[in-house]
């Protein structure tokens, strides 16, 4: 039964969830929290940097996540399987692999700080004792790029980062994930094809390949011509559709621009899945049921007789069909949005850690209260894709 509702599964069938941790984000406890919920969550795929020890630390999640399934189910989490681990790589500068910067000492001593007021990740600290030592965590970085506009100053700037091919080749070869995700720009096919082909010898190892592109007039060419050269592929392939790129924004009507460039792709009929990212929120799966994008609600509506899975009954349908409509979106993936959901609860977390006079990294699983809670607030986004779910 677990094939039943495995990622390959999810995908063919529009009820792909992807966690994105950020390209960029090497805080290892929050990275491994986020891995832990949203894969007792039911996600199908875990987003993360292409660094070994976030790797590692998400890997270590998943462990756990397997020892809880069977509490898990009897609190109604019927997690089956594992999520898939993704790596994200780029083939030049790009805003998912970058760091905000900026000398503390430099700061004027009457700045309001809103710099430190408006991040996210609470990546940004100052300690009056010692101002050498405040400024940008590093590690709590994701590259969103809020803080830059903001400081009165000007002071912060962006640091991007793009690893050698050869590199990036190295470090994935010993590590056990089961996807790569490429982002690119319109224009970036050299440098495409020489990650490419560095990379490309791990393809029969993986399991799935997303390339994630922001729009552009020539976007269409562009993903015809990166398909040309790396087809056949002995896995599915995966257009992610990153309506707008590391914007940050959690608001309804973020989530239009994914929503159009998914249309875009979707009409180009280029082979392989479509999802959507960038400004992806708890209003997206409404919007793409509302626009007939969703291929899980278009059958639904589907009147019994005309479902193209015509010998089983309706519930079970859902369980078990993993048909392609090649016309509609295969899934979508949270970012920014999914951290957020559980912001408050690893506070809460890091908290009780702090005040435990023999601290180690906070993990969730030995706070049950938090994670439970956490869970369920996944899972209430996570469900938007999942229908409900018959043990035959």
């Amino acid at each position: 039964m677990d094939e039943l509702y495995s990622p390959l599964n999810a995908l063919r069938s529009g009820r792909w969830f992807k966690l994105i941790c950020g390209a960029s984000f090497q805080h290892l406890p929050a990275v491994r929290n986020l891995a832990l919920v949203y894969t007792l969550a039911g996600a199908d795929c875990i987003d993360v940097a292409a660094d070994k020890a976030v790797i590692v630390a998400v890997q270590e999640a998943l462990a756990v996540a397997q020892s809880l399934t069977e509490l898990a189910a009897q609190r109604g989490f019927h997690r089956k399987g594992q999520p898939w681990l993704m790596v994200s790589l780029n083939d030049g500068e790009d805003p998912h692999f970058r760091k905000a910067e900026f000398d503390a000492t430099q700061c004027p001593s009457d700045c309001p700080r809103p710099c430190e007021a408006i991040c996210p990740a609470q990546a940004i600290a100052f300690s009056p004792e010692k101002p050498i030592e405040s400024g940008v965590i590093d590690e709590r970085c994701y590259g969103c790029g809020r803080c830059l506009p903001v400081c009165p100053s000007q002071l912060i700037f962006a640091r991007s980062f793009v690893s050698t091919p050869s590199a990036i080749a190295a470090t994935l070869n010993p590590l056990n994930i089961d996807a790569i995700e490429i982002h690119t720009h319109a224009g970036n096919f050299e440098d495409f094809t020489r990650l490419w082909r560095e990379i490309s010898p791990l393809r029969d190892r993986l399991k799935l390949l997303a390339i994630s592109c922001p729009d552009h007039p020539q976007l269409i060419p562009y993903l015809q011509s990166l398909y040309d050269f790396i087809a056949p592929l002995p896995h599915p392939l995966v257009w992610q559709t990153d309506g707008r790129p590391m914007s940050g924004d959690i608001g309804k009507g973020t989530t239009r621009a994914a929503v159009k460039l998914a249309q875009k792709v979707l009409a180009a009929k280029l082979p392989g899945h479509v999802q959507l990212a960038g400004g992806t929120n708890e209003y997206t799966v409404t919007k793409l049921k509302t626009q007939g994008l969703l291929q899980l609600a278009r059958r639904e509506s589907l009147p019994f007789n005309l479902s193209p899975f015509p010998k089983h009954p309706p519930d079970v349908l859902r369980a078990t069909e993993s048909y392609h409509d090649p016309s509609s979106v295969s899934g979508v993936a949270y970012g920014s949005y999914a951290r957020s959901l559980l912001s408050p609860l690893l506070n809460q977390l890091e908290t009780r850690n702090a005040e435990n006079p023999i601290s180690t990294r906070p993990q969730l699983e030995k706070h049950p209260d938090l994670l439970w809670q956490a869970v369920a607030i996944a899972h209430s986004l996570v469900s938007q894709l999942k229908p409900v779910q018959v043990n035959l």
